[in-house]
């Protein structure tokens, strides 16, 4: 379960296995750059597979989760999405009910989204040889017309050749930018699996990012952007401090949890920082431009709470956390998420 739960165990598979067989092709963005999506011939292209237990949960469900995570994947490269394939698989007996509620609320994101799913494919296998229902869900976008002129102001204040949005993109100096609460999405599925009770307060955070995104790159600056998927926040910032060589620092009291979440997972025993989420992004913007992006996060619903939560810099080369008794703490990237199968 771990090799598939985000962390430094899917890492390793990948990078061991996947990038054997597939690695190097001739893509702008190749598979072994291992960012969110891929470019090719200036086309980008994403694929991601649903495997959420339960398929429902207070705040979204397995359909709004396939839409809303390919959509974010695309945007936070720099591209404006344009259409989705959809593949669904489900075992003998699925209610055909469900079959409609997942469909609806897929329809209802696409539209929150602006994008539509234009083709797919359907399979049914024998009861019990699945866990119910599982979507895979395929994007295809194009370049933003926002990130050049985002990638122009990057340049007045620092040399860049970046075409894309890319892990790579950070120096030291740069801010780190978070869009909301954290964790929300994972407390929230393990509620609802589990029975704790939460659910009835924490809700999921699972929304498409790419219109709030579109705000940022209107300002300019960003030089990367990422959602905190499996292995949350902790993962993020590690895989961003690997492929650009920079450290990270961020201020423990400026990353906002919510009551609820955090009094959840002190109870777990679980860390909000690497539990993931599908309603959030985090953006690195240099220095000049980052209370401008925040004003413009902020202005959106989905950024409302979005904090300057620390810097990269060139002091050390991993991730700490600035505690709120005034010591520092390595943030290290997580095994797999704590949570599995909430996405």
């Amino acid at each position: 379960m771990a090799h598939g739960a985000g962390g430094s165990a899917m890492d390793a598979l990948i990078k061991r296995y996947m990038l054997k067989h597939f690695a190097g092709s001739s893509a702008e963005v190749p598979l072994e750059a291992l960012d969110d999506a891929a470019v090719i011939d200036g086309i980008v292209l994403k694929s991601d597979s649903y495997t959420v237990k339960p398929l429902f949960f207070p705040g979204g469900d397995i359909g709004r989760m396939a839409v809303a995570g390919t959509v974010n994947d695309m945007s936070v490269l720099g591209a404006e999405p344009l259409a989705l394939a959809a593949g669904f698989v489900f075992e003998e007996g699925f209610p055909l009910y469900d079959l409609e509620r997942i469909l609806t609320s897929m329809d209802e994101t696409c539209k929150e989204a602006g994008v539509a799913v234009i083709t797919g494919d359907t399979k049914v296998v024998e009861h019990g040889a699945l866990d119910k229902f599982i979507i895979n869900s395929s994007g295809v976008g194009r370049r933003s017309p926002l990130l050049d002129r985002n990638l122009t102001e990057v340049r007045k204040f620092r040399e860049s050749e970046a075409k894309w949005l890319l892990d790579s993109n950070i120096r030291a100096g740069d801010q780190i930018i978070l869009s909301g609460a954290v964790a929300d999405h994972g407390i929230a599925v393990l509620s609802a699996r589990e029975g704790y009770g939460f659910e009835t307060k924490i809700q999921s955070d699972a929304a498409p990012l790419n219109h709030m995104i579109a705000r940022a790159l209107e300002v300019g600056g960003v030089v990367s952007m990422k959602d905190p998927t499996r292995g949350g926040l902790a993962n993020l910032l590690n895989e961003w401090s690997e492929k650009s060589k920079v450290g990270i620092l961020i201020h423990e009291e400026r990353i906002p949890v919510h009551t609820g979440v955090r009094a959840a997972c002190e109870m777990l025993g679980l860390d909000p920082l690497e539990v993931g989420n599908e309603g959030k992004v985090v953006l690195a913007v240099v220095s000049q431009k980052a209370e401008q992006v925040l004003a413009a996060l902020r202005s959106t619903d989905l950024g409302r709470e979005a904090e300057i939560i620390g810097r990269a810099t060139d002091e050390f080369n991993l991730v700490a956390v600035q505690t709120s008794v005034g010591g520092r703490r390595i943030l290290a990237k997580p095994f797999g998420d704590p949570v599995p199968r909430i996405c």
